[in-house]
C-alpha cells in the first residue's frame, strides 16, 4: 500500500468531513468521520458496512468481544449488530479520519451473478471482522471519494466505482462475509431475516421458535449460527434493541422514564432503570435530563 496514496485519501477526507461531527453523509451509502480527540463509547444499530480507518485507530465493542483498528486497516460489519464504537487515538494536530460505506446486499448479490461466482456452500463466518487495506482496494475507494470535487460525474461514474469496491473486497480475506450478504439462503442471511424481524418487533417477548421459523433453521441450529454471526443470545440481542430505542426516545419525545420502558417492552420500571444504567453507564432519568439540557432554548 502505497504512503503518497494514503495521504491523498487523507487529504480527500479531511477536506470534506465535518470536524468533531457524527458521521458526515457525502453521496448515498457514503459517509465520512472525522475527530481531534478520543471518544466515549457510543451504543449503536451498525447495518452491514465497510468501515476504513486512514488516521488515528477506532474501538469497536460487540457482546465481550474487542476490536481495534488504525490507519490502512478496516472493518467488516455483515449483518445488523449492536455495537458500542469509539475513537481511542486522535488530537487535534492529528485527528482521527475514516470513512464507511454501506454494503447493499443487492449490488453484491448482482455482482455475484454477473461474475458466475460459484456457491461456497453454507460456511458460517462471524459477523464481524477486521482486515488489512490493498492497493487494489484503496484504488477505487481514492477514485470515489475524487467524485466528490466532480458532482456531474457522480451518477455516471458512483455505481461503476461501487461495484469494483464490492469486487476488491469479494477477492480480499473477508470475501467469504461479503459474498454471504448477497447469498438469499446463505447462514448469513437466514441470521440477518431473524434479526429484521427482532429489530421490528423488539418491545413483545421473544419466542425462539417464530425466531427459527423466520430463519428457516430448527431450533437448535438457530441458536447456534445466531450466537455465531452476532456473539450474543437473541434474548441478549433483543435487550440491545429495547435499550438503545428507549435512549432515542428519551432525546427525542416528551415521554416519562417508565412508559418508555414500557413502551420498549419492559414490565417493569426498576428493570428498565437497572439494565439501562448497565449498558449506558447512567440511569435514563439522568440520560433525559443531559439531553434536555443539550436542546437550543427556545
Amino acid at each position: 500500500m502505497e504512503p503518497l496514496r494514503l495521504a491523498e485519501l487523507r487529504e480527500l477526507i479531511a477536506r470534506r468531513a465535518t470536524p468533531d461531527g457524527a458521521p458526515h453523509s457525502v453521496l448515498p451509502g457514503l459517509t465520512l468521520l472525522s475527530a481531534s480527540a478520543p471518544t466515549s463509547p457510543i451504543p449503536e444499530i451498525a447495518e452491514p458496512t465497510f468501515a476504513l480507518v486512514v488516521q488515528g485507530a477506532k474501538r469497536i465493542g460487540l457482546g465481550g468481544q474487542v476490536f481495534q483498528y488504525g490507519v490502512g486497516q478496516y472493518l467488516i460489519v455483515s449483518v445488523d449488530l449492536p455495537l458500542e464504537a469509539n475513537v481511542v487515538d486522535a488530537t487535534a494536530d492529528v485527528p482521527f479520519l475514516g470513512l464507511g460505506f454501506a454494503l447493499r446486499p443487492e449490488a453484491i448479490a448482482n455482482l455475484l451473478l454477473e461474475a458466475g461466482t460459484s456457491p461456497m456452500g453454507r460456511t458460517d463466518p462471524p459477523g464481524i471482522a477486521v482486515s488489512h487495506l490493498t492497493s487494489d482496494l484503496l484504488d477505487p475507494v481514492i477514485r470515489l471519494l475524487r467524485l466528490l470535487d466532480r458532482p456531474a460525474d457522480v451518477a455516471v461514474l458512483a455505481s461503476a466505482i461501487e461495484r469494483e469496491i464490492l469486487w476488491r473486497l469479494i477477492e480480499a480475506t473477508p470475501g467469504a462475509m461479503i459474498r454471504q450478504i448477497g447469498i438469499a439462503d446463505s447462514r448469513m442471511s437466514q441470521i440477518g431475516r431473524a434479526i429484521r424481524w427482532l429489530r421490528g418487533n423488539f418491545a413483545e417477548p421473544v419466542r425462539i421458535e417464530v425466531l427459527a421459523q423466520v430463519a428457516s433453521m430448527s431450533v437448535t441450529s438457530f441458536h447456534r449460527h445466531f450466537r455465531r454471526v452476532t456473539s450474543m443470545t437473541p434474548i441478549q440481542y433483543q435487550k440491545h434493541i429495547r435499550l438503545q430505542s428507549a435512549r432515542s426516545r428519551l432525546a427525542s419525545t416528551p415521554l416519562g422514564v417508565a412508559e418508555i420502558g414500557f413502551v420498549v417492552g419492559y414490565d417493569s420500571p426498576s428493570q428498565f432503570s437497572r439494565e439501562y444504567r448497565r449498558l449506558f453507564g447512567r440511569p435514563p432519568g439522568e440520560d433525559r435530563e443531559r439531553f434536555a439540557g443539550a436542546k437550543p432554548a427556545g
